[in-house]
């Protein structure tokens, strides 16, 4: 099996419904009926056609993928449940976003954002910081695709106290690479209190490299997948969730010049991370994180001097693995069967009160939203290589925000708690608008007509 991502055109036109049912026959028309769909971005808006990537898994066992759902399988939500306020925050990786877009940078947010919402869904990339993971106690750590499938309806969450994590890791040729993976399961059964399912060895490896879409966005390709599926297929129903640590081939100029860019290049690694943990997902129900490797003893023992803040995680880090773990502890339970969905305590669409992102960016998360209804905030000052009109969608009204960053986002969010309407509190107030409604002939008065007797009172 192998995972990559390409570019493909979907036409528009004026009497397009431009639904996701509709967006789903152009994707997989040109994309064919063996390869599963696991990603989906549209990088540029045009009056004729979208510009879109989309990652695909090819050569899945029928098994596996009878057993995944389409990527686009849509279901309308009933209504919005309010007896929480619950937020969705996307960050989405590989595009340079200023903030979130490198190692963990976004945990501010996250943090502060959590405070001001019962729950807070959020993925990986959001808070992952190599040895450092700041989720708060409010806070759901999902991956991409299955906050996607939330979104779209299709799938739900089930919180719990804890996973049974298994750790696969690539057998790394050199001991202290190796060691670096293992040691960092081991201390956070000793400080988190995991619960490790074990270590299962990846033998002989999976492989991803990381390169650049034609758009600019960090993506890459996963080849032999299925080494990683042969490596935990003895231990399934014995774990939970699936913490995967291996290399990925990123080019030594590009990674130096990553690290002394001053944060303005793109992260190279978690483009194809999200690709592999997408695949892994979608495919086996499961809740997946990734951390990379070193390449080699030689590259850990690099100096890359002091880097910007947003990426000096990784500058402190051997193992890049202790987030993902801590992440994974309590993720939750991935529920697909549709009267599982509607149990006591498992989220879902119905529970989603607003979608936070960057501005710009259009993804099976926002376009999910714009059909659920649920409002989303997109974020001015959180700039990206993306750069997509949000605005001209067909949003109904009160369903989309621009702020200029997440401060003014959290005091949107808590507006939207309260109930109060965001408009009441800026100067000078919207002036009503009055109507006189129109009245049907017959229902009209005529001059010197008598009003007829109301029939809702008593006789006196």
């Amino acid at each position: 099996m192998q995972v990559r991502e390409f570019e493909l055109d979907v036409a528009v036109d004026s009497s397009s419904a431009r639904s996701l049912s509709w967006l789903e026959k152009r994707v997989m028309a040109q994309i064919g009926a063996s390869s599963v769909p696991i990603r989906f971005v549209v990088n540029a808006m045009g009056a004729a056609s979208w510009r879109c990537d989309v990652a695909v898994v090819e050569g899945v066992a029928p098994g596996i993928a009878a057993r995944s759902r389409s990527l686009f399988e849509f279901r309308k939500r009933e209504a919005e449940n309010t007896g929480a306020f619950n937020v969705a925050l996307v960050i989405p990786t590989g595009i340079a976003c200023t903030i979130g877009g490198h190692a963990g940078d976004a945990n501010p947010v996250v943090k502060l954002m959590a405070s001001v919402c019962d729950t807070l869904i959020t993925h990986p990339n959001a808070v992952n910081a190599s040895d450092l993971n700041e989720l708060p106690a409010n806070a759901l750590y999902v991956e991409g695709s299955t906050l996607s499938r939330l979104l779209m309806g299709t799938a739900g969450l089930r919180p719990t106290r804890a996973n049974r994590v298994l750790a696969a890791v690539e057998a790394h040729e050199e001991a202290p690479v190796l060691n670096a993976a293992i040691n960092s399961v081991a201390a956070a059964v000793a400080t988190y209190g995991l619960s490790s399912a074990g270590i299962v060895l990846i033998d002989p490896a999976l492989q991803l490299a990381s390169h650049a879409t034609p758009a600019g966005r960090a993506s890459g390709a996963v080849r032999h997948l299925d080494r990683l599926f042969d490596a935990v297929r003895a231990k399934r129903g014995q774990f939970d969730a699936l913490a995967i640590s291996t290399r990925v081939q990123v080019d030594a100029p590009c990674r130096t010049a990553y690290y002394r860019s001053h944060g303005e290049l793109v992260n190279p690694w978690g483009g194809v991370e999200a690709l592999l943990t997408h695949a892994v997902s979608t495919l086996l129900g499961i809740p997946t994180a990734h951390a990379p490797m070193y390449e080699s003893v030689a590259v850990a023992h690099e100096d890359i001097g002091v880097v910007d803040a947003r990426m000096a995680a990784e500058a402190i880090s051997t193992g890049f693995f202790m987030c993902v773990l801590k992440g994974l502890q309590q993720s939750p339970r991935i529920v697909t069967d549709e009267a599982s969905m509607r149990a006591p305590g498992v989220l879902t669409a119905m529970d989603v009160s607003c979608l936070v992102i960057p501005d710009g960016c259009i993804g099976l998360p926002m376009l999910a939203a714009l059909e659920q209804g649920i409002p989303v905030i997109a974020v001015r000052g959180n700039i990206s290589m993306m750069h997509n009109r949000l605005a001209d969608l067909p949003w109904a009204q009160g369903r989309f925000y621009e702020v200029d960053n997440y401060l003014e986002a959290v005091g949107l969010i808590a507006a939207f708690k309260r109930g109060i309407a965001p408009d009441s509190l800026r100067r000078p107030l919207p002036a009503l608008h009055v109507e006189v409604a129109a009245q049907a002939p017959e229902h009209a008065a005529r001059p010197g007509a008598a009003l007829p007797e109301p029939d809702y009172l008593p006789d006196l």
